[in-house]
């Protein structure tokens, strides 16, 4: 399974697909809340990466293409969070996939991620702490997030998981995913795509700053519709505002659909 791309669909007959991308962590454990705000009012495609080290990015716009039309889903908006927003982009630049995007919402994402010299030393220090290494810092992030957010038992069995899924292949695929951010630069296709796009960001976010992301779209994009920076809320918005978020997603993919 560690090699295996995973697809997990949460259907609601007649409504819109939503499909999530996660970010740099890879799957779906962060993102129950979400989907319980969401109340069955989209269908919601969320996916696991595999924890594969040589996948290019038009490798993983192939695979989660294929996956869904696979599921009889071959159309539907993408919900984009930070790393999987280079996914997204990957997909727009690829308008022959069997999967016809509708549109994007990106969450924390952004075009070329602008300070490529952190995203590289990021890289190295995953590649040199084993996995051992990085569970205390887990658990004590796991620990104040359950305290925060995750109240309830689902929750808490998604941080479980969240952190049991932190092994030493886990790591060094989101080390690979690190490099893929610092080589991508998506501002040609940005400035080219059709669809609407949209930007949903929390305020407290030091990983990925909303405004240089929102201005260039503003300036740059023509298809870009508007954004949202939610207040109280992080990098991890989707999980630290679900309902807020929740609510401005289906705000906006309700009036173009």
């Amino acid at each position: 399974m560690e090699e295996t791309l995973q697809l997990r669909v949460h259907p609601a007959p007649g409504a819109p697909t939503l499909v999530f991308l996660p970010g740099l962590h890879g799957d779906w454990t962060l993102v129950g809340n979400f989907r319980a705000a969401l109340a069955g009012r989209v269908t919601f495609a969320e996916f696991t990466y595999p924890r594969s080290l040589t996948w290019s990015l038009p490798d993983y716009a192939r695979a989660v293409a294929g996956a869904l039309v696979a599921q009889g889903l071959d159309h539907g908006w993408l919900l984009a969070e930070s790393f999987g927003s280079q996914v997204a982009w990957a997909m727009l630049a690829e308008p022959a996939l069997p999967f016809r995007v509708e549109g994007v919402v990106f969450a924390g994402g952004f075009i070329r991620y602008g300070q490529r010299w952190l995203v590289r030393l990021g890289e190295r220090v995953f590649l040199r702490i084993p996995a051992r290494g990085w569970q205390r810092p887990l658990r004590v992030y796991a620990a104040a997030v359950r305290w925060l957010r995750y109240r309830e038992a689902p929750g808490r069995a998604d941080l479980e998981e969240f952190v049991a899924r932190r092994t030493e292949l886990d790591k060094n695929a989101a080390a690979h995913r690190l490099r893929l951010i610092a080589e991508a630069d998506w501002r040609t296709v940005a400035a080219q795509a059709t669809v609407p796009l949209f930007h949903l960001a929390g305020f407290f976010d030091p990983i990925v700053p909303w405004w240089p992301q929102q201005r260039w779209l503003r300036r740059h994009c023509p298809a870009f519709r508007g954004a949202r920076v939610i207040a109280a809320s992080d990098h991890n918005v989707l999980g630290s505002a679900p309902q807020a978020a929740a609510d401005q997603v289906l705000a906006w993919i309700g009036p173009v659909l």
